[in-house]
């Protein structure tokens, strides 16, 4: 399986980081949590829903790598195609391991379209909103509220499903 992230050191950075480099740490660190709740249970038990509104651990998954590509690769770089659908569900034949191998693959392509991005302030080609492209400074701060947010959902699913606790 391809790793989440091949940055080295992903601890926090120290508090005089500079802004883009503080903001990639925290949303790879979030990245990270999302896939270790995500990792070390069977297949079947990481796909069953956990509450009534059907969400399970891998369908976070599947939700967030549809969310990186459309954020990233879609609206801020201009990738074509259409966008992706961020509300299906995993395959029954999806594997964990495939859907964390995708996550990885998206994660690093966003990590080198932040990494080319030399000016944080600057909109990318479109939006996924009925607003004007976003610049990417808005699109990480969103990307890092939307993967906690998830991230604090894995952390529950998890928990209901056998109990493991922390990071």
């Amino acid at each position: 399986m391809t790793s989440i992230s091949a940055r080295g050191d992903l601890r926090p950075p120290g508090l005089n980081a500079d802004e883009k480099s503080t903001l990639v740490a925290f949303l790879d660190y979030l990245r990270r949590a999302v896939a270790a709740k995500a990792s070390g249970a069977d297949d079947a038990a990481l796909r069953a829903a956990g509450v009534p509104s059907g969400t399970s651990l891998l369908s976070l998954v599947a939700h967030l790598t549809a969310v990186e590509h459309n954020w990233f690769s879609w609206a801020y770089a201009g990738a074509p195609g259409p966008r992706r659908d961020d509300g299906i569900l995993p395959a029954d034949d999806e594997t964990a391991e495939a859907l964390l191998g995708a996550y990885a693959t998206a994660i690093e392509q966003s990590n080198e379209i932040i990494d080319r991005c030399e000016d944080l302030d600057r909109p990318g080609a479109r939006s996924l909103r009925e607003t004007a492209p976003p610049s990417m400074r808005w699109i990480l701060v969103h990307m890092i509220e939307e993967t906690a947010r998830h991230a604090g959902h894995a952390d529950i699913l998890r928990e209901q499903l056998d109990g493991c606790i922390g990071r």
